[in-house]
């Protein structure tokens, strides 16, 4: 241990404290971090850089967010249209079928309805993962059998193992997030195709493809179009995080007629708001910018990987999300941490002590530009090493690429 590190492995100082009851922020959050706005309220808000929710920094566009501002009390002052004409515009411009389409306030909405209305007595799930997969079915009293991904194989699942734990189990449902969160480990088409195969016999098989546009390692990774011929699959999306704007809670879901009709008729006629209908409305206009958009995102992953890498004692695992997860050095306490970091330096990031099958040694790190990175990782060295070990590199200006240099994009099917 550094002779400057205190409690926890972590190095004293004498840093400013805002805001004051960082901790207590944590303690009093339904959800594994504090809000913006409840940020805001206890004065912690202003110039933080948010690491810890996973939306795209590049996407809606400033010119975008101006357009959105002109025509807030519009859309704030009259109701939004119904769901069915909503849900004609996304599908006309994903290419989508309507009647193969139900659309949520978010996608952890859909996540509910699915395991009401689909889940029976059981479903088996990789972990770590996101949350609501293992805690939703059990508040409602299914069983949940959890394959744990194994850490030295860099959380990668094996889509043999998991069909037999799936098998020997006799689980009814089975559910895999592609990427997944919090590792951003990837699963390749052809192999999630060959697995929903496998696993035909079952009541359900659900990808959630919350982060699959973030994906660069192939083309079209989506198994959405695969989904709608067949019995038993529903392939979640998530439009918040890939189009950068988690406040307007808009999820949709790709199944086969019935399966799709079943949930789309439980679910309340004015689910979606005002703001989910502009934006959908808006991104016929918008598709150059989205698609450039992915691509820098691509890029400061690897720049951020790279630079995460060279911290002494930091594990950082490759990813195909739009965040990074990271083992941080020997007998450090995240939450420590995570509170020191945002009390200290104004840096919000998601420890993951409260995922199953994970721990406090982890945290996941938004992929963000690279001006942020470097204020990431000199309050990480500060609170780690209680030094200015990390000496940024020169930040190039962002920039978006050459017409006919984006990624090749698919818009979300």
């Amino acid at each position: 241990m550094n002779p400057s590190e205190g409690a926890g492995g972590l190095a004293t100082t004498n840093g400013g404290g805002r805001p004051d009851n960082v901790r207590q922020l944590f303690q009093a959050s339904t959800a594994h971090s504090p809000s913006f706005f409840s940020l805001s309220r206890a004065g912690g808000a202003d110039g933080t850089v948010d690491f810890c929710i996973p939306c795209n920094p590049y996407f809606p566009t400033p010119a975008m967010f101006d357009r959105l501002a002109r025509e807030l009390r519009g859309i704030l002052t009259y109701y939004p249209s119904g769901a069915d004409t909503i849900a004609a515009e996304l599908c006309s411009v994903l290419g989508l079928n309507p009647q193969t389409v139900a659309m949520g306030n978010g996608s952890t909405e859909l996540i509910t309805w699915i395991d009401h209305l689909l889940v029976r007595e059981s479903l088996a799930i990789p972990v770590p993962t996101f949350g609501r997969w293992t805690d939703q079915p059990m508040e409602t009293g299914k069983r949940v059998d959890m394959f744990p991904l194994p850490e030295e194989r860099g959380f990668a699942l094996d889509p043999a193992a998991f069909v037999s734990f799936v098998q020997s189990r006799g689980s009814r449902t089975a559910v895999i997030c592609n990427p997944n969160n919090p590792d951003g480990g990837y699963l390749p088409r052809q192999a999630v195709i060959s697995m929903l195969h496998a696993l035909i016999d079952l009541d359900l098989v659900v990808v959630d493809e919350s982060f699959i546009e973030f994906v660069s390692s192939e083309p079209n990774p989506s198994v959405a179009q695969e989904a709608v011929l067949l019995p038993n699959v529903v392939v979640l999306k998530s439009l918040g995080k890939n189009f950068g704007l988690h406040g307007i809670r808009f999820g949709y879901l790709v199944a086969n007629p019935a399966l799709a009709r079943k949930v789309r008729d439980a679910l309340p006629k004015w689910n979606l708001n005002s703001l989910a209908e502009y934006v959908v409305f808006a991104l016929r206009e918008h598709r150059q910018e989205y698609r450039r958009s992915l691509q820098q995102v691509h890029a400061d992953r690897q720049e951020m990987l790279r630079q995460l890498s060279k911290l002494p004692g930091i594990t950082a695992f490759p990813s195909q999300g739009n965040f990074i997860l990271v083992k941080l050095p020997e007998g450090v306490d995240g939450a420590l941490l995570r509170d020191r970091l945002l009390a200290e330096h104004g840096v919000l990031v998601r420890e993951c002590g409260n995922k199953l099958h994970s721990s406090s040694s982890y945290l996941r790190l938004v992929v963000r530009p690279q001006a942020d990175v470097a204020r990431l990782l000199t309050g990480m060295c500060q609170v780690l090493y209680g030094s200015d070990w990390y000496v940024p590199a020169p930040v190039p200006a962002q920039h978006a690429l050459p017409a006919g240099q984006e990624s090749p994009g698919y818009w979300g099917v």
